[in-house]
């Protein structure tokens, strides 16, 4: 008898063709059937209509996520255990679904069968206002502060289909049913900001703001009224009116630090106390404000060893170290680099107005052998400059290369080009501040102290070279 998978070709006839299937399919707006390894057995005609496909295309054999990218299918058939409850987004449309497992005699999972209840949220506007009521759902004026400062990400928004990825979302979808502290780990380009905003889209926070503050791109002067706000009239000049800090309006939402790392030594001692006792002091105030802000934290530097060198606070370390979440490079995930680049490819092409352009094999070939310590950054970036310079309607691997170098020009003689001595003072310096910044790992602060000067002094040179 022939098999499929798990299934035998009679097992699949059997269910397919069950009453009690035709029974929840007719109820339901949709179902799909899928084997052990999450590959598409059977998809109902309803379904089909809801993601788009003719009702004669081929899918049997085809991967559950290249229909449905954030289809929850695969972890349903690998950990055996069903979602009972949950919501999908297949383009602009949020679903309410359930998965299933499907086990054989021998409670060996053979597959999993998946059904989507509603396709239209208004059927769940009753439930969702009880469930509110018992939460405290935001005012009218608070879900327009918050729609200032949404979220821009969801999971379905972090590509890749790898081992390390599956990894990565499944405890990142934990997190966000957790209203916890979360470190995300890994190193630049690696996309933490996408995972930080997608945490706080599904988790029971969505409706509140989304605050983010990178600590290396504030100078450390400006740091504490940042963070904490600014009384009225705390200092000359101030505003008359004060001035909100990024806790403040974070507050019943989320509050992302992104490159937690470079926080200044001064304001570590008053993060630890805003995340022991959610309150603080603005600047120039005695009067104590109390917030509940849940903290996403993310950096591309190791912690451990910046405590262990003194450079950042162990108790803070402990405290935002509760649910540690690795981000893995590139270079650990080169399965989902096609997926990606024709992902990025179509954006560029859309964003520049031109036509779609197509990965050849070599050029395929010469993206996953490359390293990419710039990681999803740098791949994006060297996508979409090949695009703009590529000829044809195929990139190939040649056209990934740097140009081969042109015959150098006849050198002028000393006297025919005096370099103007504000031009070799300009050289020297940005060759100073790049020395500097490779010493110190990008790190600003110690980039500054290497110097010699400021860190707002350094921002302002670096702006006046582009750097």
């Amino acid at each position: 008898m022939t098999r499929t998978s798990g299934f035998t070709e009679k097992e699949l006839a059997d269910l397919s063709e069950s009453p009690l299937l035709a029974l929840l399919d007719h109820i339901c707006e949709g179902s799909l059937i899928v084997d052990d390894h999450a590959h598409v057995l059977w998809i109902s005609d309803k379904y089909r209509d809801i993601l788009g496909l003719e009702r004669d295309l081929p899918v049997r054999g085809t991967s559950v996520e290249e229909l449905i990218p954030n289809s929850m299918m695969r972890q349903v058939v690998r950990d055996g255990q069903p979602i009972l409850l949950d919501l999908l987004r297949v383009r602009t449309t949020w679903m309410v679904v359930t998965r299933i497992p499907i086990r054989d005699q021998s409670e060996r999972v053979i597959g999993g069968i998946g059904f989507v209840f509603y396709k239209d949220m208004d059927y769940l506007k009753a439930f969702v206002e009880k469930y509110g009521r018992l939460r405290g759902v935001p005012s009218t004026a608070e879900r327009q502060l918050a729609s200032l400062r949404d979220t821009k990400y969801t999971f379905a928004d972090f590509l890749g289909q790898s081992e390390p990825v599956e990894q990565l979302l499944q405890r990142a979808r934990r997190a966000s049913e957790l209203d916890t502290t979360v470190l995300l780990l890994g190193e630049t380009g690696t996309g933490k900001e996408v995972l930080a905003h997608a945490i706080h889209h599904a988790s029971v926070r969505a409706e509140r703001p989304f605050v983010g503050i990178n600590m290396a791109a504030v100078p450390d002067n400006l740091m504490e009224a940042e963070f904490f706000g600014v009384a009225p009239g705390a200092y000359t000049g101030a505003d008359r009116k004060g001035r909100k800090g990024k806790l403040q309006l974070a507050d019943k939402g989320t509050l992302f630090l992104d490159e937690v790392g470079d926080l200044p030594p001064n304001l570590q001692s008053k993060l630890l106390r805003v995340l022991q006792e959610q309150e603080f002091e603005a600047l120039g105030s005695n009067e104590v404000i109390r917030v509940d802000v849940r903290i996403i934290a993310a950096t591309s530097k190791d912690l451990k060893a910046m405590v262990d060198a003194g450079d950042f606070r162990a108790d803070l370390y402990y405290r935002l170290n509760v649910l540690p979440i690795v981000v893995p490079p590139l270079r650990e995930r080169i399965d989902d680099i096609e997926l990606l680049a024709n992902s990025m490819i179509e954006h560029i092409a859309r964003g520049l107005g031109m036509s779609r352009k197509w990965l050849s094999e070599s050029a395929l070939a010469y993206l996953q052998d490359h390293g990419w310590p710039g990681n999803v950054r740098e791949l994006r970036n060297t996508l979409e400059r090949t695009f703009i310079f590529a000829k044809g309607t195929t990139l190939d691997a040649e056209d990934f290369l740097p140009p081969s170098p042109e015959r150098e020009p006849e050198r002028q003689r000393p006297d025919q080009r005096i370099e103007p001595l504000h031009e070799t003072v300009a050289r020297a310096e940005r060759e100073s501040i790049l020395k500097a910044l490779e010493a110190a790992d990008n790190n600003r602060s110690q980039a500054a102290r290497l110097l010699g000067i400021s860190r707002a002094n350094l921002y302002e040179k670096m702006a006046r070279h582009s750097l």
